[in-house]
Formats: C-alpha cells, sequence, structure tokens
C-alpha cells in the first residue's frame, strides 16, 4: 500500500492520510479529528483492508465508520472485508447501493470482490457526526447518478467529481456532462476557494486553484 504525502495547510485541522488503493490506486482516506484521536472515518476503500487495519493499529485509532463517495467498483472493493474487520457502519447513497450489494456484476470478470449491504443510506444533505467530526453530504451527481461529497472543517472529499486539473468521466453509464459541470458550480459557489479538495484519484488540491487552471472548468470560468 503506497501512502502519498498530505498537502499542508494551515487552515486545515484534521489529520487526513491518503492511500493508494485496489488494482487501479484509487485514492482511500483515513480521516482523524487529530492526529492523536482514537477513533478514525475511513472514506472509499478500494482494497487491501488488511493494511489499512495495520495502518489504523499504527495510529493507535479504530474505524468507527466507512463513508462511501460512489458506487464504482475501484472504491468499493476492500469494504466488506474491512466493515467487518471493524463492525464499522457502511454509509453509501440509497440509489446505488446496489453496486455494492451486487459488485462482482459491475467489477472486471477477473477480479474477485465481496458484496456488502450498506448499513446506512444517504440522499444527501445529512449531517453525519462521526469519530468527533462533523461531515456534511452532498449530492454532486454527474460521474455517477448519486454520487455523494462529504465536507469537514475545510476538506472536501469530493471522489470522482472534481481531481487536480480533470475531472469525473462521463462517458459511463448514467454519466452525464452537464449535470457534472452543475455539480462542481455548486461546490465552488458554496465553499470558499481555499477549501482542501480530497479527490478519489490523484493528489491533493483546491477549489480555488481547479477554478482558475482546470482545463474542463473553462465554462464556469467564463459564467
Amino acid at each position: 500500500m503506497e501512502k502519498a504525502p498530505r498537502l499542508d495547510s494551515a487552515a486545515m485541522s484534521l489529520a487526513v492520510d491518503r492511500h493508494e488503493l485496489g488494482p487501479i490506486g484509487t485514492n482511500c482516506y483515513v480521516v482523524r479529528e487529530s492526529p492523536a484521536a482514537a477513533e478514525a472515518v475511513v472514506i472509499d476503500p478500494g482494497g487491501n483492508a488488511i493494511e489499512l487495519e495495520r495502518e489504523l493499529a499504527r495510529f493507535g485509532a479504530v474505524c468507527v465508520a466507512i463513508l462511501i463517495t460512489h458506487g464504482h467498483w475501484d472504491h468499493l472493493g476492500g469494504v466488506a472485508d474491512l466493515a467487518e474487520a471493524t463492525g464499522a457502519p457502511v454509509h453509501m447513497a440509497a440509489v446505488e447501493r446496489i453496486a455494492l450489494e451486487r459488485i462482482s456484476d459491475f467489477a472486471p470478470a477477473e477480479l474477485t470482490l465481496r458484496p456488502y449491504t450498506p448499513d446506512v443510506l444517504l440522499e444527501g444533505d445529512e449531517t453525519l457526526e462521526r469519530a468527533g467530526i462533523s461531515f456534511q453530504t452532498l449530492l454532486v451527481p454527474g460521474h455517477s447518478p448519486a454520487h455523494l461529497a462529504y465536507h469537514a472543517d475545510g476538506c472536501l472529499f469530493s471522489g470522482d467529481v472534481v481531481f487536480a486539473g480533470s475531472v469525473g468521466r462521463t462517458d459511463l453509464p448514467f454519466g452525464d456532462w452537464d449535470t457534472l459541470v452543475e455539480s462542481i458550480r455548486m461546490l465552488a459557489d458554496r465553499f470558499p476557494p481555499e477549501t482542501i479538495v480530497y479527490s478519489g484519484h490523484g493528489p491533493e488540491t483546491t477549489l480555488g486553484a481547479e477554478l482558475a487552471r482546470n482545463p474542463f472548468l473553462a465554462d464556469l470560468r467564463a459564467s
């Protein structure tokens, strides 16, 4: 499991550690209220649950919740193993639960991924108090029909909506470009430019940096 460096920011108080997991190195985040916190939230465990457990043990923390941004297999591969090992409830959009419950139907045939039934079904616009952190859920469709982002303390866990220098694909089933752009517009209107964006792939960035330079967001800059 490769552990990537964390973006430094004086405005960020959460302890956020990024891990590239699964067959295509999808970002998974271990989020704690502080480096000394005894509880953690894990976002999008795409694989390597045993190594994640070792990392949590190294921190002296236990996983108390698993948050899923969307129902693509590369974000779900380690969910069942981590949930069963820790007892942490899995939170996921209700509309996309089938992607986890029938994960083998949607993943590449050469992979053996275990299904799981999510414990907490979300619609968006909920507030989740987990591990001493207040997460706000945001419905941001476009890459997938009920994609969720999670915001907490100046940090936006955006899944596959926006990346450093790119945006989520819309050529997959149920993807839609105009809907994705409107989701990103909503995020830009709602949160300040210094908001740190933790994406599903690639390095950390900020909303302001992407609005200023991301080539896929030229229409947002012009509007």
